[in-house]
Parts: C-alpha cells; structure tokens; sequence
C-alpha cells in the first residue's frame, strides 16, 4: 500500500487508503471466537442492550458462530460470512443509544481480552461497521427513527 500526501495521489492509490494494520495488530481466528463469545455473553445480560438480542436470537451458540465467521471474514479476510448484516437489522426496535452502549461494551470486552494493539483494531472495524449500520438505518447524527408509518394526503 502507498500512503501519499494529498493533491499527489497516483490513480488508484486514494481508492485503496485506510488505516494501516501491523500484522501483529491483528488477532488470529481462535482470539476473534474467544471474544465474540464473551462478549455476546455480557450482552445477554445486559439490561439496555439485551432485550433487543434475546428476543432476536433464539439459538445462541449458532448466532456466536456466525458472528465469529462475520468477524473473522471482516478482519482476517476469512471469507467465510454470508449474511445481510443490513437486513438482519432492520426488524428491531434499535436506537442509535444502543450503537453507542453496543460499541461501548465491544471496547471493554476487547481490551479485557486481546493485546492493546489487537484490540484497537477491533474497535476501529467495530467502529467503521456501527456507522455503516447507523447510516443504513437512518440513525446517522444521533437520530432516532421516526418509525411512522408514510401515507399521501
């Protein structure tokens, strides 16, 4: 990857800019499985965040796994995920308060468990995919959706 100063990007080079990784930022698979899992542990037991995915998720071991496959395709480029990320959310009552309490908790599990530089780039992927579903959910700015229903007058 080239990292360039603006206004001197070749063609291409700005297309492919993100955040750099160190190969030692990045945790393996078995590190991914072991925080997924403890952290959808803390989840189900969370008062804010947690009636949302207990009446959501109703086989959870399954879900841990494709969660693990979701993060390990995001992160180690597993390629392992089919889903609909998007989809799988739209049906519930989410509030952009709840992005913030789900990333807060992401934080403290990742830092509990993986190395300081592992868990940094857990949080900044986590970081990056909260916004997508923010914006894909109309969440962007703090805004609650209006969740009327729209009829022409």
């Amino acid at each position: 990857m080239t990292w360039v100063k603006p206004g001197r990007a070749r063609m291409g080079d700005n297309a492919r800019m993100r955040a750099p990784l160190e190969r030692n930022a990045l945790p393996d698979a078995d590190a991914i499985a072991r925080l997924v899992d403890a952290f959808y542990d803390k989840v189900r037991a969370d008062p804010v965040i947690g009636p949302i995915f207990n009446q959501a998720v109703h086989d959870w071991p399954e879900h841990k796994r494709l969660l693990t496959s979701f993060w390990c395709s995001v992160v180690l480029r597993a390629q392992t995920y089919r889903g609909n990320p998007m989809q799988a959310h739209r049906p519930w009552p989410i509030e952009a308060r709840h992005f913030d309490h789900w990333l807060a908790l992401w934080k403290r599990t990742a830092g509990e468990l993986l190395p300081e530089a592992e868990a940094a780039t857990m949080v900044a992927y986590a970081e990056r995919i909260g916004q997508s579903l923010r914006y894909g959910l109309g969440l962007q700015g703090g805004a609650s959706p209006l969740r009327v229903p729209i009829s022409s007058l």
